[in-house]
């Protein structure tokens, strides 16, 4: 997990250094309601296969910068480890978020700590009772992004990097730290 941290937090530095860069004066609002529409890429925890899938990311914002936000997201997989068996996974998290625009930028970047469910199936999850094809795990979500400012309702997120903490049975240990990616088109209503 600290070697999936460290990494994600370097590629936000290195995505953030070149946008805090440029010379644009306009600057994201500090209110209101946002909806995101996020392409994510999740890797699994010490192995070799990636999942795809999105989010929608439903932000209220009510006092400087601090908002709370509804993260519903959906990936999936083939082909777990090579072993032909898929997996589908849904999360459901909440928790507040602080949005901080950068002054005379037309950037914002963000930071998130949220809670919820997670909702494993098609697959093969083992357990006392044998295997099963559906698990429910508590799901934590933390990280942070960068928006661009685009236009007065629209915003492009260029990234997001989020840690995503499962635990569904596998067989061992049943925890999964796996590093989600993310970039997507944020729409802001007053």
């Amino acid at each position: 997990m600290k070697n999936y941290m460290g990494r994600a937090l370097l590629v936000a530095a290195i995505l953030a250094t070149p946008l805090m860069a440029q010379s644009k004066t306009a600057a994201a609002p500090t209110s209101g309601l946002e909806v995101a529409i996020v392409y994510d890429a999740s890797r699994a925890d010490g192995t070799s296969f990636w999942q795809q899938g999105g989010s929608v990311q439903l932000e209220g914002r009510f006092w400087r910068g601090l908002g709370a936000v509804a993260d519903i997201g959906g990936l999936h997989t083939g082909n777990m480890h090579g072993s032909g068996v898929g997996l589908d996974m849904v999360t459901a998290t909440f928790g507040p978020r602080y949005s901080y625009p950068l002054r005379r930028r037309p950037y914002s970047i963000y930071g998130q700590v949220l809670a919820g469910e997670a909702n494993g199936f098609n697959s093969a999850f083992p357990g006392k009772n044998g295997v099963q094809t559906v698990a429910n795990s508590l799901a934590l979500l933390a990280g942070g992004g960068v928006n661009l400012h685009l236009k007065n309702h629209l915003s492009a997120r260029l990234v997001e990097v989020d840690w995503l903490r499962t635990q569904v049975p596998n067989g061992s240990d049943n925890v999964q730290n796996d590093l989600r990616l993310g970039a997507g088109l944020v729409w802001r209503f007053k």
